[in-house]
């Protein structure tokens, strides 16, 4: 293998196909990064068996031919040389040498034939969403999902598709998160359950255009095709939660509030909680104030926040952190923030629209 790059193109694609490598790992393969170099392309591709990325660039090829490097290494070297044309040379010992200005280095390779096929996904039902779209999907839910490995299916976003809208739903036991965005057209209605970490790494990959991407799904993987780049990921088995079920639609108390007021306030309150460990904030419902407050042997804080009352005066409590995740996701300049009880869940909805509901479980006042 013999071919000549541009080095911000080589650097460019090793560090978006880094992310498909694992760290964590007894095989060196799944390490390495996969180089083969044919048809005036050289593609780039990772995995760990879970995740895999592939990119291509334009090179010219003088020898074609394929081998895996160190991915690591290759990264960390190919980094500090994005001013460089780059020639890369592979001799009969799998031996890469790479040459820039009038310098150079030589690294040993792996066995391709040792790296795992990459899925292709053909013949596949897909999506049409806009980027803006699907990274704000991704963006508004993500960080509801679960981090522990005692429900596995729950450390993904469950997809649906169905006509002219996806919806986004996350939960974690103590929060959920659903968020609806229109599509373009769909070949299927399609429910599936995509990890965290690949949707976090689409997510990266994608700006805040208005292109329209497909996103194909075969079987127990989905795929995005974006700008040259291909992301396949498996996907979670096992039944999701009905999350249905879960959210009330009836409530006693509902109040209209300024969001980026709601989520200082909280900041503030939450500097005690967050001290004493326990981010625990108490919200104290009236006529026309809510008053936020914590304690901790510091001291105490309390907040006030003029609200438009609908319903029932109301005491409760929440953990902090969880409401200002939530609140960071939210573009609205105005919330609504329902109740049923002090022991029932609070859902946050829009004050305009029903694009997003996020449920948090309240913490027991002692």
């Amino acid at each position: 293998m013999k071919l000549v790059c541009d080095g911000l193109d080589l650097s460019d694609a090793v560090l978006k196909v880094s992310k498909g490598t694992s760290n964590k790992t007894t095989n060196p393969i799944l390490e390495g990064i996969k180089l083969v170099a044919e048809d005036n392309c050289l593609t780039l591709s990772a995995t760990d068996l879970e995740l895999s990325i592939e990119k291509k660039i334009k090179a010219d090829i003088k020898i074609e031919g394929e081998t895996v490097v160190p991915g690591r290494f290759f990264s960390e070297y190919i980094k500090k040389l994005t001013n460089e044309q780059i020639e890369l040379n592979l001799n009969d010992k799998n031996q890469m040498s790479i040459k820039y200005a009038d310098s150079f280095g030589t690294i040993q390779c792996l066995n391709s034939s040792e790296f795992p096929v990459i899925k292709k996904l053909e013949n596949a039902e897909y999506f049409e969403i806009t980027k803006k779209n699907f990274k704000s999907i991704i963006n508004k839910c993500i960080f509801a999902v679960a981090q522990e490995d005692s429900r596995p299916v729950l450390k993904g976003c469950r997809l649906e598709i169905e006509e002219k809208t996806i919806k986004a739903i996350a939960l974690d036991g103590y929060r959920l998160a659903l968020v609806k965005k229109s599509i373009i057209n769909t070949t299927a209605n399609i429910s599936i359950t995509v990890p965290s970490r690949s949707l976090n790494e689409i997510a990266k990959l994608i700006d805040d255009g208005d292109e329209i991407i497909k996103v194909y799904v075969q079987k127990n993987h989905l795929m995005v095709d974006i700008n040259e780049t291909k992301i396949i990921t498996r996907l979670l088995d096992g039944d999701f939660i009905n999350y249905k079920q879960i959210i009330p639609v009836n409530f006693t108390t509902t109040i209209i509030i300024n969001k980026d007021q709601l989520s200082d306030a909280l900041d503030r309150a939450g500097l005690l909680s967050r001290i004493d460990k326990n981010n625990v904030v108490k919200y104290e419902i009236t006529d026309k104030i809510m008053i936020l407050s914590s304690k901790s042997e510091i001291g105490d804080i309390k907040e006030n926040i003029t609200i438009s009352l609908q319903g029932k005066d109301l005491t409760i409590a929440f953990n902090a952190r969880y409401f200002i995740e939530a609140l960071r996701a939210i573009s609205d300049e105005f919330i609504k923030l329902n109740f049923s009880s002090s022991v029932a869940p609070c859902i946050i909805t829009s004050n305009d629209t029903d694009e997003f509901i996020y449920l948090i479980l309240p913490v027991r006042l002692v």
